[in-house]
């Protein structure tokens, strides 16, 4: 009976997504979640076969990640699909981001602030998985990042020490961040299905920026062919990353065993997440910039629940076409500066662009609508 009940589930689920009414004119920008999702999927299984080889121990991790790439069977191969799809994962993830910024999908508040907390959860699985191969910058990155964490009041120290598992980063460090890293991409995967779902209640938003009844075709076969056909181009260019040039997206210095008594010249976490360190950097308080850091995140939420307009979108505002677009490079100037040393004139730069970084989210909502009905 309980069979019957699960296989009737699945069946309804099934023809529900394969039967939902879609905009008929939406483009390839809506391809991002579904390539998302099988990314994700490819993260888990290659992710779940080098967890079968990797020793979480601060002496044989290092070469254990040597021997998983040279001497386990297509070691090499899961290794940098899991390296490479994480920036991949990123990139497509900011573009799906901006996708919604730019064509106002966050007013589906609850599908976007559900995304919002699949951002951070995220960044915090990529952070603990930085520190696995235990090279240079995993150590101390791991060691500055954590630190952050002291600047919680009264419960600062005693919250550093218990991620520690002792009074700096080592061994059960390693041990807590290598079950972290196992357990966070199975919440994500619960996360992105609570996302579908509330997606799906609704529909998706499309170039009008309207979340209209009208003109919508079935799912299937229309937008399937259209979802794996992107994926398949994504797919493309990773194997392209993986043969041609497989660790380009990585740091040099975490080829280089870690090491407590020597300290890179400069630190810094993968490039996905150097935007947010780069905000870190510019603030010279330390609460302050792990405040901003936080904030540079929640701020998509806080800007969905600020934005008042239903009806109007970016396509039909050439002021806010124009904010959105000075959005996008300030964020790439944004990545960039978190690559370069911690001195002038990249901290005076940094300050300026994470002041025009939350300037956009505070202007473009009320200010950028209203000054175009008023002059129109």
């Amino acid at each position: 009976m309980l069979n019957f009940k699960s296989n009737s589930l699945i069946k309804s689920m099934s023809s529900s997504l394969i039967n939902l009414p879609s905009p008929s004119f939406i483009t390839y920008k809506w391809n991002l979640g579904f390539i998302l999702s099988m990314v994700l999927v490819s993260q888990i299984i290659s992710g779940l076969f080098l967890s079968m080889h990797y020793k979480a121990d601060i002496s044989l991790s290092f070469d254990n990640i040597v021997m998983i790439a040279r001497d386990s069977n297509m070691g090499w191969a899961f290794r940098l699909l899991h390296a490479n799809g994480a920036s991949f994962f990123f990139l497509i993830m900011y573009l799906h981001i901006g996708r919604g910024l730019y064509y106002f999908s966050f007013n589906q508040k609850l599908v976007w602030n559900i995304g919002v907390i699949i951002v951070l959860v995220s960044m915090l699985t990529a952070f603990v998985g930085y520190v696995l191969p235990w090279g240079q910058m995993s150590f101390w990155g791991a060691t500055v990042i954590t630190n952050l964490i002291s600047v919680i009041p009264y419960m600062g120290k005693f919250l550093v020490e218990w991620v520690w598992g002792g009074f700096s980063v080592g061994m059960p460090t390693l041990n807590r961040f290598y079950s972290f890293h196992f357990l966070f991409p199975f919440i994500i995967a619960a996360l992105v299905l609570i996302h579908l779902i509330f997606l799906h209640d609704k529909g998706s938003f499309n170039p009008l920026g309207v979340n209209s009844n009208f003109d919508k075709i079935n799912f299937h076969p229309y937008f399937t062919w259209k979802d794996f056909m992107s994926y398949l181009v994504l797919l493309f260019l990773l194997i392209v990353i993986m043969f041609k040039y497989p660790y380009s997206l990585g740091d040099p210095e975490n080829f280089i065993p870690s090491n407590p008594l020597s300290t890179p010249p400069h630190i810094q976490p993968e490039w996905y997440l150097l935007f947010a360190y780069s905000i870190l950097q510019a603030i010279p308080n330390k609460l302050g910039g792990v405040i901003f850091l936080v904030m540079s995140i929640l701020i998509l939420s806080i800007y969905a629940l600020m934005f008042k307009s239903s009806v109007m979108n970016s396509s039909f505002l050439p002021v806010n076409k124009m904010m959105f677009w000075a959005f996008i490079v300030n964020a790439v100037l944004l990545t960039w500066l978190g690559a370069c040393p911690v001195e002038s004139p990249y901290i005076e730069v940094g300050q300026l662009m994470t002041l025009l970084y939350f300037l956009y989210f505070m202007f473009n909502s009320s200010v950028a609508v209203w000054w175009v009905r008023v002059v129109f």
